[in-house]
């Protein structure tokens, strides 16, 4: 976490820091080398369990910009160590991101899994392709892209390079849960009452074989 603590630990952050008290115990969250922070195996993992993200741009005139972005579990890539990849759908042709990440390619990324009360944000620079330019990138990526196909026509491919990455703290993530997720968690309770149909129903069986 130390680049992303650097990089977002302004002049005016840290006066802030210094004002409510925290300056000391975030100043050791940026000690460390200048470069960037490295996806391990605990950030692919979860990025690749997230069938949404959140991605913040910076428009010409300095208003931020908010977006979701969403598509079938794993629809983000993971290239290597310091490099995410995505395919960009069309929507509704308003194309504010595309056209902020024109002038200033930084970028903000939140992933969220609401069920857990997790979250992983990643600062990092956007390199936005033609849809089927996977040059300089692995054979996989092109393939689980065109697996893991999202609704829509596909108009860029999007490479965000890390440069910084932290985890959050799970306070104030309210628990929710995907359809698919709630499929699974009462798949068990749909099991068990299905037992107890069928217990039922031969207790109501012998009832009647002796009425």
């Amino acid at each position: 976490m130390s680049r992303y603590a650097q990089v977002a630990f302004t002049g005016n952050v840290r006066r802030v820091q210094e004002e409510r008290g925290s300056v000391r115990a975030m100043d050791r969250l940026r000690d460390g080398p200048v470069e960037p922070d490295r996806l391990g195996p605990r950030e692919a993992e979860f990025i690749g369990a997230r069938d949404g993200f959140y991605l913040g741009t910076v428009g010409e005139d300095g208003w931020p910009y908010i977006q979701h972005r969403g598509g079938p579990a794993g629809f983000v890539h993971v290239v290597d160590e310091g490099t995410l990849a995505f395919a960009e759908v069309r929507g509704n042709r308003q194309y504010i991101t595309a056209g902020n990440l024109r002038g200033d390619d930084r970028v903000s990324l939140f992933f969220m899994d609401y069920a857990h009360q997790a979250r992983l944000k990643v600062l990092g620079r956007a390199e936005t392709r033609e849809a089927d330019d996977y040059t300089g990138l692995p054979q996989r990526v092109a393939e689980e892209i065109g697996r893991l196909g999202t609704d829509g026509l596909r108009e860029r491919l999007v490479l965000v390079r890390v440069e910084g990455l932290a985890w959050n703290c799970a306070k104030h993530i309210t628990p929710r849960y995907s359809q698919a997720e709630l499929a699974d968690a009462l798949q068990e309770v749909a099991e068990r009452l299905a037992e107890l149909e069928a217990e039922n129903e031969e207790l109501r069986e012998k009832l009647r074989e002796r009425s």
